[in-house]
């Protein structure tokens, strides 16, 4: 796969297992610089092993990967965490820091990484805030946050340093209908005005088709398909069209392989 100014980040014929367990088989595909991306999958799928994969935490069996025109296993510790700066990551479980406040959560990952005078990050916080309508709750703690609240101070913090990349780990999760509207729809919001690219992963259908650009589909650790929102909810593809369009029967089987129910019955019966 040649490299494309066009596009932040590459994945070529990546291959990764725990152990004997096998989780990517051979999956390639790109981010381009700018949109906002969605790769779906049911739980296993490889999702959020992905995310690790880009952001350096663990490394490829085979294949690679290319963000911001480097390899991102090649890179030495120095490089890596040059390169991690320009990421920012919004977690499943949101990960704000519980004994810090809202306010410090934000400033943690700017003054972790850059020497700016106070002043200027206390400037730099409250925008980030503002920017998710949260700046009157700098003073709270984590703990007393809604869940709607976390996931946006989380967004917060994602975007604190002005990343040219941002990833979300199941960003719409546990969250009500209105709270998970307002997260989408800041996601694209921001990802327009900061001139972002954003990876979302996600086994949310329904909101993932509204939001993105591009969607990628993987299953087994292997891609299913790509498209944008219309192509794909077009697409006669089998497993696409299950799992798209939320349908009961399909290539993905609710039961777990085993005999048939009748012949288990009689083989008990049989026994008594």
């Amino acid at each position: 796969m040649e490299s494309s100014q066009a596009d932040l980040v590459e994945v070529s014929e990546l291959h990764f297992s725990y152990g004997d367990l096998p989780v990517l088989r051979g999956l390639s595909l790109r981010i381009p610089r700018g949109k906002v991306v969605a790769i779906l999958g049911g739980s296993g799928a490889g999702k959020s092993t992905l995310l690790k994969l880009i952001g350096g935490q663990l490394a490829p069996d085979r294949g690679w990967i290319r963000v911001d025109g480097k390899v991102v296993h090649k890179l030495g510790t120095d490089e890596l965490y040059a390169l991690r700066r320009k990421m920012g990551m919004m977690f499943q479980s949101s990960g704000l820091f519980t004994d810090l406040s809202v306010y410090e959560n934000i400033a943690y990952p700017i003054r972790e990484h850059y020497a700016l005078p106070e002043e200027l990050v206390r400037a730099l916080v409250l925008m980030k805030l503002d920017a998710v309508g949260l700046r009157g709750a700098r003073d709270m703690m984590p703990g007393d946050l809604s869940g709607g609240m976390t996931r946006r101070v989380a967004l917060a913090r994602a975007i604190a340093t002005d990343p040219l990349l941002v990833m979300y780990d199941e960003p719409f999760g546990g969250l009500d209908p209105i709270s998970l509207n307002v997260i989408a729809d800041l996601i694209r919001r921001l990802n327009d005005a900061l001139g972002l690219t954003s990876i979302i992963v996600t086994y949310d259908v329904s909101e993932s088709l509204k939001l993105v650009d591009y969607l990628y589909v993987i299953a087994d650790g292997k891609l299913m398909g790509e498209g944008t929102p219309e192509a794909l909810l077009a697409s006669e593809d089998p497993y696409l069209k299950q799992f798209l369009h939320a349908l009961p029967d399909g290539p993905v089987r609710f039961h777990f392989p085993g005999k048939p129910l009748e012949e288990e019955l009689r083989l008990k019966s049989s026994a008594g």
